[in-house]
């Protein structure tokens, strides 16, 4: 995978990147250790093959490098976690996706 750079803005609540001049975003809440991914937004201009893949890969690096359990309440995220079982660790105890 290749690096990029995620920046968590608390302020609006969302890990972001820039792709040539194009902001793609994944908003979140918080609470008790945990983080809600509740929307995907990759803009047309940057949706290329596999970038949405790679973007959700390095926000869940991100968030697991401050031992944070993740709950994704965005279909496009919870389908990923579905096909990507080795991030299920990062499910709180009882939830199932």
């Amino acid at each position: 995978m290749t690096e990029m750079e995620i920046n968590d803005n608390s302020f609006l609540r969302q890990f972001e990147t820039k792709v040539d001049g194009h902001l793609a975003k994944i908003e979140y809440s918080s609470q008790e250790r945990k983080v809600f991914l509740t929307k995907l937004v990759i803009p047309e201009e940057i949706e290329q093959e596999g970038f949405k893949e790679t973007f959700i890969k390095a926000v869940l690096h991100h968030i697991q490098e401050q031992n944070l359990r993740v709950v994704p309440t965005s279909p496009h995220i919870a389908g990923f976690l579905r096909k990507n079982r080795q991030y299920k660790e990062m499910l709180p105890v009882g939830i199932r996706i």
